[in-house]
């Protein structure tokens, strides 16, 4: 027996519904809208597995409006993934496989963490992207190995969010011409009709940034879903926009169009009706073998794997280096000859006398490593010449499809969002970077990298007052703050270039999100010996011992490190113990054993003084009430790096000074 097509979309918004009420939580309004365009795409055009959901040329999928989560467990369940009725009853529940909006890594089928509107759509111009450079490095006449579309819903909360200007304007001006949008354009959002917030001409916006648009979809018509795909599957130029009309809970009797259905359950009498208006005669979560069977996507799937990996074999036959490289670089491996030459790289410049900045030490130990890593794919958010992050090797994407650096524009959402989006997708290391004060524009996609563990190397310069002149609207005060409280965030803020080598090796050999926070101006390289560079790499280390057991600790990060040493060795000429601590990693540090811990910062050592340029309250768990923090709790100054320094008594005086007067006092204590 033939089962109507809406009888199949039907199915999503039957079990949407009854999630969303079993829960008494979700959103059942954007599911129920946007069903018949979910049945028109994974029915006939979206190339997966569900017996293999990271086949790597599967077409990518990403729910932007994310709220409308019970919409994408539906269908993975419907089509065969690793999604059970008793998880869709989970649906909202603590350890469930169907969170209250798709996170990446804890379902089957769910390529990106959504949530947070506009990031999905950001997120696939970065799956966009990876597809077309990946493609254009390892295919060959006859062997399109990387070949797959990635498709996107968003909303219209999505659309209001500027990180959508950020990301479209990018993929517009990029010709990604394998990114289809799926705009649903209910005329709803959560305070009601849009119209009195958001008139905006959306579909001149997108054409006006190289997107092909095709307007006025009757979202709920297969005929004309259908028919907008293939256009724009066709369109290989430009990325699409489908401007799909639909109705929020089609089908529901009495809430649909309403901004009622948007965000709460429709209710025991309204799911009831609803049924009945369906013609839907099955109690909660009863789905016939007739619909599942048309809906089942197993064996399709695994053909069409199957065709897949007979060419991958003759391509490994035909292309055995492209083979073998494609594969590491899936799988994450670093190089063969990584370990022994960053070492290598590590102890050489140690034994060099640089005086630079850290973000010309960044840039030098790039280029030093940069050959091993064709998976590197950086860029910048418009300061490419002030981040010093285009190398001698870089070649702009624009230009070159199986190029490695891409020019964000001032878009630093965007930029941040995209790369994780570059980062998931596998096959690239990406790393970006902007000004440390700029990350403010990031925040919440940095928030996302960790919590999806994305393996992102955010590279942020201008890191203190210490740049000077441009004043405080430039100059970072809380932001290290605010990113070192951030779970599974590692933060790195080196002092010299060779603190700056090791944060390289630990963000590259790290599974999940690095920080490297970089100095405009020069810094001094410090004496080590081996046995103190080898500490480098437990996030924080004795630089500077005293020769008899210190009477004071001085804690310090980054540039003030030089100062923090020069004040430790006046102290210790007038006759004071003092010990200096560089503390680069912190969490890397608090990650260490205790037993290092306290070999470091001592217990029974109670007189510490932290010296950093930044806001001071972080500090107090690390000196206590005894101790003393040389820090900033106001903005910055216009002026000279220096003359801002010492405005600020962050200057060797300054730590000699406190330093005496902590120690005297507690002296005569005792």
């Amino acid at each position: 027996m033939k089962i109507s097509k809406r009888v199949l979309a039907n199915a999503i918004r039957i079990l949407s519904m009854d999630m969303v009420e079993h829960a008494n939580s979700g959103h059942p309004g954007a599911p129920m809208g946007m069903a018949d365009i979910a049945e028109v795409l994974w029915r006939n055009h979206i190339k997966h597995n569900p017996k293999n959901p990271k086949w790597i040329n599967r077409d990518r999928f990403v729910l932007s409006n994310g709220h409308a989560s019970a919409l994408i467990y539906s269908v993975l369940h419907l089509l065969g993934y690793n999604i059970s009725i008793e998880d869709l009853k989970k649906f909202r529940k603590i350890h469930s496989k169907t969170p209250g909006h798709p996170e990446f890594k804890i379902t089957d089928g769910i390529e990106m963490t959504t949530g947070p509107l506009g990031q999905g759509i950001a997120n696939s111009v970065g799956l966009a992207i990876s597809e077309k450079i990946l493609s254009a490095q390892f295919n060959r006449p006859n062997y399109n190995i990387i070949d797959h579309y990635t498709y996107v819903f968003l909303g219209d909360g999505c659309m209001m969010e500027g990180i959508s200007h950020e990301s479209c304007s990018i993929a517009g001006n990029m010709k990604l011409g394998k990114l289809i949008a799926f705009y649903d354009n209910n005329g709803i959002s959560i305070d009601g009709k849009i119209k009195d917030w958001f008139n905006d001409d959306t579909a001149s916006r997108f054409e006006s940034y190289g997107w092909h648009v095709i307007r006025n979809i009757d979202g709920h018509s297969y005929e004309e879903i259908h028919t907008a795909i293939k256009e724009a599957i066709d369109e290989t130029k430009k990325p699409s926009l489908l401007i799909c009309n639909t109705i929020i809970a089609f089908g529901s009797l009495n809430k649909s169009g309403s901004h009622l259905s948007h965000g709460a359950p429709l209710g025991e009498i309204e799911i009831a009706q609803t049924r009945k208006k369906l013609s839907w005669n099955y109690p909660p979560f009863i789905i016939p073998n007739e619909i599942y069977n048309a809906w089942n996507a197993v064996s399709s799937g695994e053909e069409e794997e199957s065709k897949w990996n007979k060419k991958f074999f003759e391509y490994t036959h035909q292309y055995p280096e492209l083979s073998q490289e494609l594969i590491r670089r899936l799988k994450y491996a670093l190089p063969v000859c990584w370990k022994n030459q960053i070492e290598n790289i590590i102890i050489n410049i140690q034994k060099e006398n640089n005086c630079v900045s850290t973000r010309q030490a960044s840039k030098n130990i790039l280029e030093k490593i940069g050959s091993m890593f064709p998976e590197f794919i950086g860029g910048s958010a418009d300061l490419t010449p002030s981040t010093l992050t285009k190398l001698s090797y870089s070649i702009a994407i624009k230009s070159n499809k199986s190029g490695n650096y891409i020019h964000y524009g001032a878009r630093e959402f965007g930029m941040t969002a995209i790369a994780n989006g570059i980062a998931i997708y596998g096959g690239f290391i990406p790393y970006t970077s902007t000004f440390l004060m700029f990350m403010e524009y990031a925040i919440n996609a940095i928030r996302m990298a960790s919590l999806m563990q994305a393996k992102h190397i955010m590279l942020y310069t201008h890191d203190s007052i210490g740049l000077g002149e441009d004043g405080p609207t430039h100059q970072p005060i809380e932001q290290l703050s605010a990113l070192r409280i951030i779970p599974h965030l590692s933060i790195w803020r080196p002092c010299d270039q060779v603190e700056t080598a090791v944060a390289w090796k630990y963000a590259i050999e790290r599974h999940g999100p690095t920080v490297i926070v970089l100095t405009r101006q020069n810094v001094k390289k410090q004496n080590r010996n081996m046995q103190i560079l080898n500490n480098i790499s437990k996030g924080g280390y004795i630089l500077k011992e005293s020769e008899k057991q210190p009477e004071l600790i001085l804690i310090s990060t980054g540039s003030e490190i030089e100062i923090t040493v020069r004040a430790c060795e006046i102290l210790e000429h007038d006759g004071y113990k003092v010990r200096v601590v560089s503390l680069p990693c912190i969490d890397l540090f608090e990650a260490q054993s205790k037993s290092y811990q306290e070999l470091v910062l001592p217990k029974n050592i109670k007189l510490r003084i932290a010296i950093e340029a930044g806001i001071s309250h972080f500090w107090y768990k690390y000196v206590g009430l005894s101790g003393k923090i040389i820090g900033i709790d106001d903005f910055g100054k216009s002026g000279s790096g220096k003359d801002v320094f010492n405005f600020f008594k962050i200057t060797v005086d300054s730590i000699v000074y406190q330093s005496k007067i902590l120690i005297e006092k507690y002296r005569n204590k005792i």
